[in-house]
């Protein structure tokens, strides 16, 4: 598999005792065995708690984070207090201020449609 340095093959056999074939078969058998036993029972865990809705933490965002746009996370990583926001999809463009209120904190998204009619949608960032 891979080569051990000497010095840690030597260290391991100065401070242990060698074992026989069949104690160490056995022992191999039982770690097996317990390694599957665990894995089982996580991938268990796992599937319940998809099943049950609980899977939020494998994403490692919140539900507060997950209604938040992408500019509103990144303006909130960068400590960015507001930002101006130009999203382009086609010949389609949709322009859109992000404010966030560090001490209270809040952020804001407010959609400016060709109107120039402000829309706010507030959510909380801490």
């Amino acid at each position: 598999m891979f080569q051990q340095p000497n010095w840690f093959r030597q260290l391991i056999r100065r401070n242990t005792k060698p074992i026989t074939e069949q104690q160490a078969g056995l022992w191999k058998k039982r770690l097996a065995l317990g390694y599957a036993l665990i894995a089982w029972n996580a991938f268990g865990v796992v599937c319940y708690l998809m099943y049950t809705g609980k899977g939020g933490w494998m994403t490692g965002q919140n539900e507060e984070e997950a209604n938040m746009t992408p500019a509103q996370q990144w303006s909130k990583t960068l400590g960015i207090k507001d930002a101006t926001v130009y999203r382009i999809s086609g010949f389609k463009v949709q322009k859109y201020q992000v404010h966030n209120d560090f001490d209270k904190g809040t952020s804001e998204k407010l959609n400016i449609d060709a109107a120039g009619k402000i829309e706010d949608d507030k959510i909380n960032i801490n």
